[in-house]
């Protein structure tokens, strides 16, 4: 069979990459060069003309790197986006301009998903779930049925640029990852920050701005640099173990440019060893932005028929990963097996049968996480299995259905609760027509309903959440639960479920998600709240609603 051989071209932020691969995945040359700012952040201008200036250059090192010519050449390839537009434009003009003097085909990546697939091509990875992490973006994803899936993402900055701006503010200059880990090794005291995890997603702003003003206030940098660090990783390790007990599947894997903060790694390792599944990583070369991923990303693409020609070049600014069809993957069928005395792992708390006054029960037990810091661990644990016992409670005098709850001990951070024989709505879907998905999801959205006509902020709304109980909907997990009647708030609990549908049900999840909204009806700010989910989704980093055709230049 004869090899075809690709050159990719990368400048999605202030990194230009070129990289050569062939068409059996050996990565035949990677070649980059950095942006490093005098002042300041990472202008576009600024970085457009680093790619201008560097990508010839570059493209000589990476031939001589692998010892071909220009005229081996069979494929370009160039990341299409999310990323800067002048970056972009920039990368694409260069791409089109090397395709058409060489007389070869040429196709667009999207830079996400080559950090993914560089890391299974590396790491030998089948089907993980892939916390990536760098400047511009934060995202828990995952395959299903053809698609990548966005299980969880930032919803305002990017985990890199939380700790880049952080390092700006307080005079330790750009980039910030490098010298706010070392300053944190030299600490072990912890400040307390805000820590906010809502559903699989996450918020950075809060923790930024809490960070910088305890700095200010006279708190020493290596006590606020570790408890920043161990703050964020202690978020972003949670929401993937949160997508690892949803999706059952059996793999982690870590990529970014923030990936080459080794605490981060240790705290993943740890929690994908308890969670009985393996830790994956890529040579830390490939981790950061790099030209041999989006080589890589052409030459899945032109094995697919995925490769138009020039009229499909033009970058897409907000390119978001779930929009790309993934043709070259599968499904693994193997996933999470747990010992045989446990029923249920979590990402918060494993659950065991119990028995109580002669009663068959469930034990929820929230285990100490050892990834996680003890203060934060201990505080985490303890307020969130006081909250779910109330909220269990006080959602019962709102009509809605949840578990009895028998005992609880704060101390060993354990609720005993009734055991509901039932299905998980999450598997209840596979089995159901159109017609009568639609009716359960309009039910389950009158319930949700219910909970925010009395305050009640769910938290975590996943169909593995419910379980539907003779005909009834019984609602579970309020571990990330609270008392508000802020729209915001409600909101917030809404786009956590659509997102959780999107990601497991995304073949019925607008329609399911259109039914949730129709027995939502009954909420009485529904209006304000349904307009609140559109609004979040538009602050987000890439949303559907900014994939409009203003972004593709």
């Amino acid at each position: 069979m004869i090899k075809v051989i690709c050159i990719g071209i990368e400048g999605t932020a202030e990194k230009t990459g070129v990289g050569i691969v062939d068409s059996n995945g050996k990565i035949l040359a990677s070649q980059g060069n950095p942006l490093i700012p005098e002042s300041g952040g990472i202008h576009p201008r600024e970085a457009a003309e680093h790619h201008a200036a560097n990508i010839v250059p570059l493209i000589k090192d990476a031939l001589h790197e692998s010892g071909l010519g220009l005229e081996d050449m069979d494929l370009v390839a160039f990341s299409r986006g999310p990323g800067l537009g002048p970056a972009l434009r920039t990368v694409a003009t260069a791409a089109r301009s090397l395709a058409l003097s060489l007389n070869i085909p040429i196709v667009g990546v999207n830079h996400c998903i080559g950090h993914v697939e560089i890391g299974r091509l590396t790491t030998g990875a089948e089907d993980p779930v892939t916390l990536y992490v760098s400047g511009g973006n934060t995202q828990i994803i995952a395959f299903d049925a053809g698609r990548y899936r966005v299980f969880g993402e930032t919803l305002d900055i990017a985990m890199g640029n939380c700790i880049d701006q952080f390092s700006r503010s307080v005079g330790l200059g750009h980039p910030g990852g490098p010298v706010v880990e070392k300053l944190a090794l030299k600490s072990r005291n912890h400040i307390k920050l805000p820590y906010t995890v809502k559903g699989m997603d996450l918020s950075f702003s809060g923790l930024l701005t809490a960070a910088i003003r305890k700095y200010e206030s006279g708190e020493a940098i290596e006590d606020v640099c570790y408890s920043l660090q161990e703050t964020a990783f202690s978020m972003l390790v949670e929401v993937t173990e949160r997508a690892l007990a949803h999706s059952k599947k059996r793999e982690v894997m870590l990529c970014g440019g923030v990936a080459a903060n080794n605490r981060l790694r240790e705290m993943l390792s740890i929690m994908a060893e308890e969670h009985y599944a393996e830790f994956h990583m890529p040579p830390m070369k490939y981790c950061g932005d790099n030209g041999a991923m989006i080589a890589w990303m052409g030459q899945l693409m032109h094995s697919h028929s995925l490769v138009k020609g020039m009229e499909d070049t033009e970058v897409i600014q907000k390119y978001r990963t779930d929009q790309v069809d993934v043709p070259w993957r599968k499904s693994s069928p193997k996933h999470l097996r747990l010992p045989a005395e446990m029923l249920e792992k979590g990402a918060e708390a494993n659950i065991y049968p119990d028995k109580w006054m002669g009663e068959e029960v469930l034990m929820k037990n929230r285990i100490p996480k050892t990834y996680r810091i003890e203060e934060i661990d201990h505080y985490l644990r303890k307020k969130r299995t006081k909250r779910e016992a109330k909220l269990l409670s006080e959602a019962k005098r709102c009509g809605v259905i949840t578990p009895i709850v028998y005992d609880i001990n704060k101390e060993e951070k354990t609720i005993v609760m009734e055991k509901i024989r039932g299905k998980p709505v999450k598997d209840v879907f596979d089995n159901l027509d159109i017609d009568s998905m639609k009716e359960l999801c309009e039910k389950i959205g009158k319930n949700v309903a219910k909970l925010h006509n009395c305050g009640i902020i769910h938290g975590d709304l996943t169909t593995s959440n419910m379980i539907l109980h003779d005909d009834e909907i019984v609602f579970i997990d309020f571990g990330l639960g609270r008392i508000s009647d802020l729209v915001e708030d409600k909101g917030v609990d809404l786009l956590v479920f659509k997102k959780a549908i999107s990601g497991i049900h995304h073949e019925v999840g607008e329609e399911c998600f259109d039914s949730i909204l129709q027995g939502y009806r009954i909420a009485k700010d529904c209006d304000e709240v349904v307009g609140k989910v559109e609004e979040i989704e538009g602050r987000g980093r890439y949303t559907a609603n900014n994939n409009n055709s203003h972004n593709k230049i």
